[in-house]
């Protein structure tokens, strides 16, 4: 038989074009597509699916940031927080203590963050971590960063401190996970530079605390400065410049409705980890 005997246009589903079809295409010609074909939206259908487990995989990290939180927001100085400061209840991961109420599950006292603060602090971090433009090695690292720095706040908010068993890993790892990224993307340029950003940021707040006491900023926040250098430096110097400009504004607007509602006066010292760690996810979303 010649290519011109074997040729059969279809011209409706109807037409099978003889008996010796395949029982698959004439079922799909037909409009009945079988399980072992894709149907159309048939994926569309499980992203937003897959996106909620992951939301609620990512709450599952609540407890041990509140435990973090409950642990070390006590004053400089002081030994880490290992039970109840009413009725000295232990305080172990999975306990009611560590739930949203952060209430001590023997006495009802309060205990580490406020009620829903870690969680709300979560999903923001989550949204950041959806909405940024980054590699999979790069989410990775932002991903690291972001589930300390929940942490950070809550502790600096509470008691003015940024602890080093929180603020060392956090760093460490991102410039690890930024070293994997650029071995499996751009390159090493990328990292000598957020190697160089880190440091020299880490070092000018350092400068600051060694010139200007209380003044200026404490070695907690030169610790976390040197991660937050390496992230937005990553991307690029404008990026770190944005993100620097975006954190003293925030600081700036912040403590001058503070002031104008007499909530504070000029001699208060705020924390200013907070202030960096929002204007590092404001960059970071801005990036590219």
């Amino acid at each position: 038989m010649s290519a011109v005997d074997g040729y059969c246009p279809i011209r409706s589903p109807a037409d099978t074009c003889g008996a010796g079809n395949s029982p698959q295409v004439a079922d799909a010609t037909a409009g009945n597509l079988p399980d072992a074909l894709p149907r159309p939206g048939r994926y569309r259908q499980a992203r937003p699916r897959s996106r909620y487990v992951r939301a609620l995989a990512a709450l599952t990290l609540a407890p041990p940031l509140r435990l973090a939180v409950a642990r070390y927001a006590v004053p400089p100085g002081s030994a880490a927080r290992t039970g109840c400061d009413r009725c000295g209840t232990t305080l172990v991961l999975g306990g009611a203590v560590l739930g949203p109420a952060g209430r001590c599950p023997a006495c009802r006292a309060r205990v580490g963050a406020p009620p829903g603060g870690v969680e709300v602090l979560l999903v923001a971090a989550l949204t950041v971590l959806v909405l940024v433009d980054a590699t999979l090695a790069e989410r990775v690292a932002i991903a690291w960063w972001l589930g300390w720095a929940v942490p950070l706040v809550l502790v600096d908010l509470a008691v003015h401190r940024l602890p080093d068993r929180l603020t060392r890993p956090a760093t460490a790892g991102v410039l690890a996970l930024l070293g994997v990224a650029a071995a499996t993307g751009p390159g090493l340029d990328a990292w000598w530079r957020a190697l160089a950003a880190g440091a020299g940021l880490g070092l000018a707040f350092a400068a600051t605390t060694l010139l200007l006491g209380r003044r200026g900023f404490g070695l907690g926040d030169a610790k976390l400065a040197v991660g937050v250098g390496a992230l937005l430096g990553w991307y690029g110097w404008p990026v770190l410049l944005a993100g620097l400009v975006l954190t003293f504004a925030s600081s700036a607007v912040t403590s001058l409705g503070l002031l104008l509602a007499r909530k504070v006066n000029w001699s208060s010292h705020l924390p200013f980890g907070p202030f960096l760690v929002l204007g590092t996810c404001a960059a970071l979303l801005l990036a590219r």
